[in-house]
């Protein structure tokens, strides 16, 4: 069994990881009763790709560009509709997924930069 996710990121809340913040997303992971990838590893992935993406976890709050849901099986049963989301709500349950939600970020980001 994986570790849960949150043991992964015990300082990230609410932390910029570049000087340059396009937008925020929030994140939200599922609890990790079933874990089919390392949800962790996935996000980490992410993150240091979009360095120009604020990565908070999810408050209720506080108002987000776009929100990422990390499931780590396919029921992916983390709720969210209590975020106030201005956008998209990104959901993932598979590793293979990475790759669409990449494409998926640079499109919200293009699209904020844009406005």
């Amino acid at each position: 069994m994986l570790p849960r996710a949150a043991s992964f990121f015990k300082n990230t809340e609410n932390t910029i990881y570049g000087d340059n913040i396009t937008m925020k997303c929030a994140i939200r992971f599922c609890g990790g009763c079933n874990p089919r990838y390392d949800r962790g590893k996935a996000f980490r992935e992410i993150r240091d790709e979009f360095v120009d993406i604020e990565f908070p976890y999810a408050r209720e709050d506080e108002e987000y560009d776009c929100l990422l849901v990390i499931g780590g099986c396919s029921n992916c049963c983390a709720s969210y509709d209590q975020y106030d989301v201005k956008g998209d709500v990104l959901k993932m349950w598979d590793e293979s997924h990475l790759k669409n939600i990449k494409k998926k970020l640079s499109a919200i980001r293009a699209e904020q930069e844009d406005d």
